[in-house]
Protein backbone atom coordinates (compact mmCIF):
# COMPACT_ATOMS: atom_id res chain seq x y z
CA UNK A 1 0.00 0.00 0.00
CA UNK A 2 1.27 3.53 -0.63
CA UNK A 3 2.06 5.63 2.24
CA UNK A 4 3.69 8.51 0.75
CA UNK A 5 0.68 11.00 0.82
CA UNK A 6 0.02 9.83 4.10
CA UNK A 7 0.90 12.67 7.22
CA UNK A 8 2.31 11.11 10.16
CA UNK A 9 0.66 11.40 13.39
CA UNK A 10 3.23 13.28 16.22
CA UNK A 11 0.72 12.40 19.49
CA UNK A 12 -2.46 10.52 20.57
CA UNK A 13 -4.97 11.55 22.41
CA UNK A 14 -5.85 9.15 25.51
CA UNK A 15 -9.46 9.04 25.71
CA UNK A 16 -9.77 7.12 29.25
CA UNK A 17 -13.28 6.99 30.24
CA UNK A 18 -15.25 8.93 28.14
CA UNK A 19 -18.57 8.22 29.67
CA UNK A 20 -17.37 9.14 32.77
CA UNK A 21 -16.51 12.87 31.85
CA UNK A 22 -18.62 14.20 34.34
CA UNK A 23 -16.92 12.83 37.65
CA UNK A 24 -13.20 13.40 35.67
CA UNK A 25 -12.48 14.98 39.67
CA UNK A 26 -13.64 12.52 41.41
CA UNK A 27 -12.14 10.42 39.98
CA UNK A 28 -8.59 11.94 40.25
CA UNK A 29 -8.81 12.40 44.06
CA UNK A 30 -9.90 8.55 44.60
CA UNK A 31 -6.99 7.46 41.83
CA UNK A 32 -4.17 9.92 43.65
CA UNK A 33 -5.50 8.17 47.28
CA UNK A 34 -4.98 4.91 45.41
CA UNK A 35 -1.40 5.43 44.42
CA UNK A 36 -0.68 7.13 47.09
CA UNK A 37 -1.21 4.06 49.02
CA UNK A 38 0.33 2.09 46.80
CA UNK A 39 3.39 4.24 46.75
CA UNK A 40 3.52 4.46 50.82
CA UNK A 41 2.83 0.48 50.84
CA UNK A 42 5.36 -1.13 48.90
CA UNK A 43 7.71 1.32 49.85
CA UNK A 44 7.15 0.32 53.13
CA UNK A 45 7.22 -3.63 52.62
CA UNK A 46 10.67 -2.82 50.54
CA UNK A 47 12.28 -0.94 53.46
CA UNK A 48 11.17 -2.86 56.45
CA UNK A 49 12.86 -6.09 54.50
CA UNK A 50 15.31 -4.11 53.98
CA UNK A 51 16.33 -3.09 57.76
CA UNK A 52 14.42 -6.18 59.66
CA UNK A 53 17.79 -8.90 59.50
CA UNK A 54 15.31 -11.45 60.69
CA UNK A 55 13.76 -10.70 56.73
CA UNK A 56 16.80 -11.44 55.00
CA UNK A 57 15.69 -14.41 53.92
CA UNK A 58 15.01 -15.46 50.17
CA UNK A 59 11.03 -15.31 50.01
CA UNK A 60 11.30 -11.85 51.75
CA UNK A 61 14.26 -10.42 49.61
CA UNK A 62 11.91 -11.36 45.95
CA UNK A 63 8.80 -10.03 48.40
CA UNK A 64 10.70 -6.68 48.72
CA UNK A 65 12.18 -6.70 44.85
CA UNK A 66 8.64 -7.08 43.87
CA UNK A 67 7.45 -4.03 45.78
CA UNK A 68 9.95 -2.10 44.13
CA UNK A 69 8.97 -3.47 41.03
CA UNK A 70 5.53 -2.57 41.69
CA UNK A 71 6.54 1.24 42.11
CA UNK A 72 8.03 1.34 39.07
CA UNK A 73 5.33 -0.62 36.91
CA UNK A 74 2.64 2.13 38.50
CA UNK A 75 4.78 5.07 38.23
CA UNK A 76 4.79 4.53 33.78
CA UNK A 77 0.96 5.07 33.54
CA UNK A 78 -0.67 6.48 36.86
CA UNK A 79 0.71 9.64 36.81
CA UNK A 80 -0.54 10.36 33.38
CA UNK A 81 -3.63 9.12 34.40
CA UNK A 82 -4.04 11.69 37.07
CA UNK A 83 -2.79 14.64 34.35
CA UNK A 84 -5.52 13.38 31.62
CA UNK A 85 -7.91 13.56 34.34
CA UNK A 86 -7.61 17.49 34.91
CA UNK A 87 -6.54 18.73 31.19
CA UNK A 88 -9.08 19.56 28.21
CA UNK A 89 -5.95 17.89 25.90
CA UNK A 90 -5.10 14.68 26.79
CA UNK A 91 -2.34 14.30 24.36
CA UNK A 92 0.95 12.60 24.65
CA UNK A 93 3.74 12.47 22.21
CA UNK A 94 4.07 8.98 19.94
CA UNK A 95 7.63 8.58 21.22
CA UNK A 96 6.48 9.08 24.91
CA UNK A 97 3.48 6.92 23.91
CA UNK A 98 6.03 4.17 22.97
CA UNK A 99 8.08 4.69 25.84
CA UNK A 100 4.90 3.96 28.21
CA UNK A 101 4.12 1.18 26.23
CA UNK A 102 8.03 -0.06 26.82
CA UNK A 103 8.23 0.35 30.17
CA UNK A 104 4.97 -0.93 31.52
CA UNK A 105 5.67 -3.98 29.63
CA UNK A 106 8.85 -4.25 30.72
CA UNK A 107 8.16 -4.10 34.44
CA UNK A 108 5.20 -5.98 33.64
CA UNK A 109 7.16 -9.18 32.22
CA UNK A 110 9.97 -8.41 35.37
CA UNK A 111 6.83 -9.31 37.48
CA UNK A 112 6.18 -12.61 35.88
CA UNK A 113 9.59 -13.75 35.84
CA UNK A 114 9.66 -12.40 39.29
CA UNK A 115 6.16 -14.05 40.33
CA UNK A 116 7.51 -17.65 39.16
CA UNK A 117 11.05 -17.26 41.02
CA UNK A 118 8.92 -17.02 43.92
CA UNK A 119 7.26 -19.88 42.93
CA UNK A 120 9.88 -21.86 42.79
CA UNK A 121 11.83 -20.40 45.86
CA UNK A 122 8.25 -21.94 48.02
CA UNK A 123 8.67 -25.61 45.57
CA UNK A 124 12.38 -25.64 47.34
CA UNK A 125 11.10 -24.42 50.53
CA UNK A 126 8.42 -26.66 50.97
CA UNK A 127 9.18 -30.22 48.41
CA UNK A 128 12.86 -29.97 49.35
CA UNK A 129 13.43 -28.95 52.96
CA UNK A 130 16.86 -30.23 53.90
CA UNK A 131 18.09 -28.69 50.59
CA UNK A 132 16.64 -25.51 50.46
CA UNK A 133 19.60 -23.75 52.47
CA UNK A 134 22.10 -25.01 49.74
CA UNK A 135 19.95 -24.89 46.63
CA UNK A 136 18.45 -21.57 47.51
CA UNK A 137 21.59 -19.57 48.25
CA UNK A 138 21.55 -15.59 48.85
CA UNK A 139 23.76 -15.19 45.80
CA UNK A 140 21.26 -17.32 43.60
CA UNK A 141 18.26 -14.90 44.96
CA UNK A 142 19.90 -12.18 43.72
CA UNK A 143 21.42 -13.59 39.95
CA UNK A 144 17.01 -14.60 39.92
CA UNK A 145 15.95 -11.23 40.60
CA UNK A 146 18.77 -9.83 38.31
CA UNK A 147 18.03 -11.72 35.80
CA UNK A 148 14.06 -11.25 35.98
CA UNK A 149 15.36 -7.19 35.88
CA UNK A 150 17.12 -8.12 32.80
CA UNK A 151 13.99 -10.59 31.33
CA UNK A 152 11.71 -8.12 31.66
CA UNK A 153 14.24 -5.40 30.40
CA UNK A 154 14.61 -7.38 27.22
CA UNK A 155 11.33 -8.44 26.56
CA UNK A 156 9.39 -6.06 24.97
CA UNK A 157 11.86 -4.60 22.01
CA UNK A 158 10.99 -6.87 19.30
CA UNK A 159 7.27 -5.76 19.75
CA UNK A 160 8.01 -2.14 20.22
CA UNK A 161 10.40 -2.30 17.11
CA UNK A 162 7.74 -3.83 14.89
CA UNK A 163 4.98 -0.93 16.30
CA UNK A 164 7.34 1.97 15.23
CA UNK A 165 7.50 0.98 12.07
CA UNK A 166 3.99 1.31 11.64
CA UNK A 167 2.32 4.36 9.68
CA UNK A 168 0.04 6.29 11.65
CA UNK A 169 -1.75 8.31 9.50
CA UNK A 170 -4.53 9.04 11.73
CA UNK A 171 -6.88 9.03 13.39
CA UNK A 172 -5.16 9.39 16.14
CA UNK A 173 -7.88 8.56 19.35
CA UNK A 174 -6.63 5.86 22.17
CA UNK A 175 -9.56 3.98 23.38
CA UNK A 176 -8.04 3.06 26.12
CA UNK A 177 -6.76 4.11 29.99
CA UNK A 178 -2.94 4.57 28.81
CA UNK A 179 -0.71 3.66 25.57
CA UNK A 180 -0.81 -0.25 25.16
CA UNK A 181 -0.25 -2.56 21.94
CA UNK A 182 -4.02 -3.54 20.62
CA UNK A 183 -5.56 -0.36 21.60
CA UNK A 184 -2.49 1.63 19.84
CA UNK A 185 -2.20 -0.99 16.99
CA UNK A 186 -5.90 -0.55 16.00
CA UNK A 187 -5.25 3.03 14.62
CA UNK A 188 -2.33 1.72 12.27
CA UNK A 189 -2.90 2.45 8.54
CA UNK A 190 -1.95 -0.91 7.31
CA UNK A 191 -2.42 -4.37 8.30
CA UNK A 192 -1.37 -5.65 11.75
CA UNK A 193 -1.41 -9.32 11.90
CA UNK A 194 2.19 -9.26 11.89
CA UNK A 195 2.42 -7.47 14.92
CA UNK A 196 -0.78 -8.84 16.54
CA UNK A 197 0.61 -12.86 16.08
CA UNK A 198 3.85 -11.53 17.18
CA UNK A 199 2.32 -9.99 20.03
CA UNK A 200 0.24 -13.33 20.57
CA UNK A 201 3.51 -15.64 20.45
CA UNK A 202 5.51 -13.72 22.90
CA UNK A 203 3.05 -13.05 25.38
CA UNK A 204 1.93 -16.89 25.37
CA UNK A 205 5.92 -17.40 26.16
CA UNK A 206 5.96 -14.96 28.61
CA UNK A 207 2.93 -14.47 30.34
CA UNK A 208 1.35 -18.49 29.75
CA UNK A 209 4.17 -19.96 30.15
CA UNK A 210 5.21 -18.70 33.94
CA UNK A 211 2.12 -19.35 34.98
CA UNK A 212 2.31 -22.95 33.83
CA UNK A 213 5.46 -22.98 35.54
CA UNK A 214 3.66 -21.26 39.06
CA UNK A 215 0.87 -23.74 38.51
CA UNK A 216 3.36 -26.63 38.52
CA UNK A 217 5.11 -25.70 41.55
CA UNK A 218 1.47 -25.21 43.72
CA UNK A 219 0.63 -28.72 42.19
CA UNK A 220 4.18 -30.13 43.91
CA UNK A 221 3.37 -27.73 47.05
CA UNK A 222 -0.20 -29.48 47.19
CA UNK A 223 1.04 -32.75 46.84
CA UNK A 224 3.86 -32.56 49.31
CA UNK A 225 1.89 -30.56 52.35
CA UNK A 226 -0.96 -33.41 51.66
CA UNK A 227 1.20 -35.27 52.72
CA UNK A 228 2.10 -33.84 56.26
CA UNK A 229 0.31 -35.86 58.88
CA UNK A 230 -0.32 -33.28 61.02
CA UNK A 231 -3.02 -30.22 60.44
CA UNK A 232 -1.10 -27.47 62.20
CA UNK A 233 2.16 -28.39 59.76
CA UNK A 234 -0.50 -27.83 56.85
CA UNK A 235 -1.79 -24.91 57.78
CA UNK A 236 1.77 -23.46 58.47
CA UNK A 237 3.31 -24.81 55.02
CA UNK A 238 0.09 -23.24 53.49
CA UNK A 239 0.36 -20.25 55.28
CA UNK A 240 4.04 -19.38 53.11
CA UNK A 241 1.96 -19.84 49.83
CA UNK A 242 -1.27 -18.06 50.61
CA UNK A 243 -0.01 -14.67 49.79
CA UNK A 244 1.81 -15.11 46.93
CA UNK A 245 -0.56 -17.05 45.53
CA UNK A 246 -3.44 -14.57 46.08
CA UNK A 247 -0.88 -12.21 43.89
CA UNK A 248 -0.69 -14.89 41.47
CA UNK A 249 -4.71 -15.39 41.04
CA UNK A 250 -5.13 -11.80 40.71
CA UNK A 251 -2.04 -10.71 38.02
CA UNK A 252 -1.98 -13.20 35.92
CA UNK A 253 -6.03 -13.65 35.88
CA UNK A 254 -6.56 -10.39 34.44
CA UNK A 255 -3.09 -10.14 31.81
CA UNK A 256 -4.09 -13.47 30.52
CA UNK A 257 -7.44 -12.52 29.21
CA UNK A 258 -5.96 -9.24 28.10
CA UNK A 259 -2.56 -10.38 26.16
CA UNK A 260 -2.83 -13.93 25.39
CA UNK A 261 -5.15 -13.66 22.06
CA UNK A 262 -5.58 -13.36 18.28
CA UNK A 263 -7.78 -10.22 18.65
CA UNK A 264 -7.53 -6.52 18.90
CA UNK A 265 -10.22 -5.94 20.99
CA UNK A 266 -13.11 -8.09 22.79
CA UNK A 267 -14.96 -4.56 23.78
CA UNK A 268 -13.58 -1.75 24.65
CA UNK A 269 -15.20 -1.42 27.95
CA UNK A 270 -14.12 -5.12 28.89
CA UNK A 271 -9.95 -3.82 27.78
CA UNK A 272 -10.66 -1.00 29.87
CA UNK A 273 -12.13 -2.75 32.98
CA UNK A 274 -9.20 -5.51 32.68
CA UNK A 275 -6.30 -2.30 32.57
CA UNK A 276 -7.66 -0.59 35.67
CA UNK A 277 -7.53 -4.16 37.68
CA UNK A 278 -3.58 -5.70 36.45
CA UNK A 279 -2.39 -1.94 36.72
CA UNK A 280 -4.27 -0.12 39.16
CA UNK A 281 -5.96 -2.51 41.41
CA UNK A 282 -3.41 -5.17 41.60
CA UNK A 283 -0.23 -3.16 42.75
CA UNK A 284 -2.75 -1.01 45.04
CA UNK A 285 -3.47 -4.78 47.04
CA UNK A 286 -0.53 -6.01 47.63
CA UNK A 287 1.06 -4.39 49.96
CA UNK A 288 -2.49 -5.06 52.04
CA UNK A 289 -1.91 -8.81 50.60
CA UNK A 290 1.45 -9.16 51.95
CA UNK A 291 1.20 -7.45 54.96
CA UNK A 292 -2.11 -8.22 56.74
CA UNK A 293 -1.76 -12.12 55.69
CA UNK A 294 1.82 -12.50 56.30
CA UNK A 295 2.82 -12.31 60.62
CA UNK A 296 6.72 -12.17 60.00
CA UNK A 297 6.23 -8.88 57.75
CA UNK A 298 3.67 -7.56 60.66
CA UNK A 299 5.88 -8.37 63.51
CA UNK A 300 8.43 -6.54 61.09
CA UNK A 301 6.61 -3.55 61.09
CA UNK A 302 6.06 -3.57 64.85
CA UNK A 303 9.49 -3.88 65.55
CA UNK A 304 10.71 -0.83 63.31
CA UNK A 305 7.58 1.30 64.47
CA UNK A 306 8.69 0.69 68.07
CA UNK A 307 12.53 1.24 66.93
CA UNK A 308 11.67 4.47 65.74
CA UNK A 309 9.40 5.36 69.05
CA UNK A 310 12.47 4.49 71.22
CA UNK A 311 14.72 6.69 69.04
CA UNK A 312 12.08 9.65 68.95
CA UNK A 313 11.42 9.68 72.80
CA UNK A 314 15.34 9.42 73.57
CA UNK A 315 16.82 12.83 74.42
Amino acid sequence: MDTGNWSKVMEFIILGFPQLQGVQTYLFFLLLLIYLVTILGNLLIFLVVRWDVKLHTPMYQFISVFSLLELGYTATTIPKMLANLLSKKKTISFSGCLLQIYFFHSFGASECYLLTAMAYDRYLAICQPLHYPTLMTPALCTKMAAGCWLGGLAGPIVEISLVSQQPFCGPNHIQHIFCDFPPVLSLACTDTSINILVNFIINSCKILVTFLLILASYVQIILTVLRIPSAEGKKKAFSTCASHLTVVLIFFGSILFMYVRLKKSYSLDYDRALAVIYSILTPFLNPFIYSLRNKEIKDALRRQFQRARILHMEP
